[in-house]
């Protein structure tokens, strides 16, 4: 089943939107009137990570975005800290009229929500953090993250490309060839050729230090949090994910069996209702 087909029980449409002079892609669905489920993405990735989640939570009124530099979003010449991305979220916020949002922020899109869960509580309804990061700075997965990445980048073989979405899945079978063609193509965009280094900077040490998420702040999330884990995640072990449930008071913690970095993709079947139940929950509260 390809994306679209994916998508096309519902009404849905693609769209950029001016986020503060940031040419921002997004994908809408849902309905309008209910409160704002907004899912964000990881490192070098982009909204289609997502595709077999929208139809699903169409009850809310859906965004899936490509982040600041990442996709087909606009590519400020800057290396980007966590404090650009929160940025560019509410500026994305302000720009449609969400006042507040339910955030789904898979591994990078889920160190962003935290953060702006943290700095701005006002804005953040609820939170899902998925294979999230931003607690730990591991020289060996900051590596991996890096090389893989700049390496499909360089050079236009499709198997580098095929081969850094295969190492974000347990199953190789859940790196489509379909995805392997959109993460191609963004690839090798002059602007994303020209941008790989901005958006891989929190890759470095010293910079990925002063962003990370401390005890201290994760104990400032008050709003109702879902921290979903794959056993498989070859960026993050189960050990960090028991780490950030401890410290987010009341927080809960699933962990998904057979499965790597991307649990809304490879288990669909199991995060879907389970994200709505939290979902219905938390917007119930």
């Amino acid at each position: 089943m390809s994306i679209w087909t994916e998508l096309s029980p519902i009404a849905h449409r693609v769209e950029y939107v001016d986020a503060a002079g940031v040419p921002t892609r997004t994908l809408r669905a849902g309905n309008p009137d209910a409160e704002a489920v907004v899912f964000l993405h990881g490192t070098s990735g982009h909204l289609e990570a997502f595709a077999r989640n929208i139809v699903a939570h169409s009850e809310f009124d859906v965004h899936a975005i490509d982040m600041l530099g990442h996709g087909y979003t606009g590519k400020p010449a800057r290396p980007y800290e966590i404090a650009d991305y929160v940025k560019h979220l509410l500026d994305y916020f302000d720009a449609v009229g969400v006042r507040a949002a339910h955030i789904v922020g898979e591994s990078l899109g889920g160190w962003v929500g935290a953060r702006a869960a943290v700095d701005h509580p006002e804005r953040v309804l609820s939170l899902q953090l998925l294979c999230a990061g931003g607690t730990v700075a591991n020289p060996e997965v900051m590596d991996r993250i890096r090389t893989s990445t700049k390496n499909a980048v360089a050079t236009d073989d499709v198997e580098l490309t095929r081969k850094r979405l295969r190492l974000l899945m347990a199953s190789e079978e859940n790196a489509t060839e379909e995805l392997v063609e959109v993460r191609h193509a963004i690839y090798h965009t002059p602007e994303f050729v020209a941008n790989v280094d901005n958006l891989l900077s929190l890759q470095d040490m010293e910079r990925r230090q002063r962003n990370l998420l401390r005890p201290e702040q994760l104990a400032r999330i008050t709003q109702p949090t879902l921290i979903v884990w794959g056993r498989q995640n070859p960026f993050g072990e189960v050990p960090e994910a028991t780490r950030m449930h401890e410290n987010i008071p009341g927080s809960r913690l699933e962990l998904f069996e057979e499965c790597g970095h991307w649990p809304q993709h490879e288990q669909a079947a199991r995060y879907n209702p389970l994200s709505l139940e939290f979902l219905r929950k938390a917007a119930a509260a």
